[in-house]
């Protein structure tokens, strides 16, 4: 699991669902997630908390990612990665910590993803997890 200690920038709900803003070094996280009124007691701006991701769920790219609607994109330089023939483990030195992937030895051969080159993590909104 990824995890990344923040501070709640804004929050905004509807219904049962709070969309949460999260800044860490200047690199902006949002998720959103279901909550009951009862459970949302720790949503508040300027409270800490750790926004936690699975490996899976992380998606590399390279070069100009504007154009895709994933709002969660962390720049950073390839550090390590680790290869068996179908999967592969990237692990991403980024402003935010290290934010590891796992993805097919075969994404990563057709981006020609290697240490010391510049990726970019990408994590679907939905899929980011909030602990306080």
């Amino acid at each position: 699991m990824n995890s990344i200690k923040g501070k709640i920038k804004s929050v905004s709900y509807k219904g049962s669902l709070s969309f949460v803003k999260v800044e860490k070094n200047n690199v902006y996280l949002s998720a959103i997630i279901l909550t009951s009124k009862s459970s949302r007691s720790h949503l508040e701006i300027g409270n800490n908390i750790n926004v936690i991701f699975k490996e899976s769920e992380v998606i590399m790219g390279i070069g100009d990612v504007s154009g895709i609607s994933l709002q969660n994109k962390i720049p950073g330089t390839i550090m390590t990665i680790d290869s068996n023939e179908l999967m592969s483990k990237v692990t991403l030195d980024t402003a935010i910590g290290k934010v590891r992937s796992i993805i097919t030895s075969n994404a990563v051969k057709q981006l020609g993803l290697r240490e010391g080159v510049k990726a970019i993590a990408m994590i679907k909104t939905n899929e980011m997890m909030l602990s306080e």
